[in-house]
């Protein structure tokens, strides 16, 4: 069976061509769209009501409604390279991730807020592996906000260095007044996820624990 499962994938074009994403399109057309009942004319009419809020990576690996196996108006997702929730500022600047929690978190009213992670993540690679912050325009200066004082990594624990990175961004996340009013007053609760690719799993931090460990379900 296994042998069997490698030569497909062995024998498979991963890539999608772009007549196979308008494929897929069609396909959604007609799972979503088709009927008066349908999922999307429902979206439509009474708005988007998502109790469920994902800051995740860009990585083409690791798509949360896909992982999850969520209908639209599901989730909330924001994506940006290296998961991260950068520290509250409230200057001039342009700042997208910020203004993407508040809408969920203060318009949409979200109760689930959930960062997740992901093993061989890029953005990690280049913060460890990378220290200059003129070797590219933007990459560098965004993923240095999760740099751990005095922690190093090598490519064999890049993976721990991203949990760090979650860490971060969970205390990042206590520095906006509004999420931690609504985690004071227990209506808001904050996860850490981190995705195994190769394993097709996803691991969640234990308060209690202090480690992760495999999602229960």
């Amino acid at each position: 069976m296994i042998l069997s499962i490698n030569n497909f994938l062995a024998n498979k074009k991963v890539e999608k061509t772009f007549k196979e994403i308008l494929e897929g399109y069609c396909l959604f057309r007609e799972k979503y769209t088709v009927g008066d009942h349908s999922i999307m004319k429902y979206l439509a009419v009474h708005g988007q009501n998502p109790q469920i809020m994902l800051v995740s990576c860009c990585d083409s690996r690791v798509d949360p409604a896909l992982i999850l196996q969520c209908d639209p108006g599901d989730l909330f997702v924001t994506r940006n390279v290296a998961n991260i929730v950068p520290p509250y500022e409230k200057d001039n600047a342009l700042h997208g991730t910020s203004a993407a929690l508040e809408f969920g978190i203060r318009l949409l009213n979200i109760q689930h807020l959930i960062l997740l992670g992901h093993s061989q993540c890029a953005g990690i690679s280049a913060l460890l592996n990378d220290p200059d912050l003129s070797s590219n325009d933007f990459i560098m200066q965004w993923v240095s906000s999760i740099k751990v004082p005095g922690k190093t990594a090598s490519d064999n624990d890049q993976d721990e260095y991203a949990k760090l990175g979650l860490t971060r961004s969970y205390e990042n996340c206590l520095t906006f007044p509004w999420i931690k009013e609504k985690l004071e007053k227990k209506i808001l609760t904050i996860h850490r996820w981190f995705f195994d690719i190769k394993k097709g799993q996803i691991f969640t931090y234990s308060d209690v624990y202090g480690v992760y460990q495999a999602l229960d379900l």
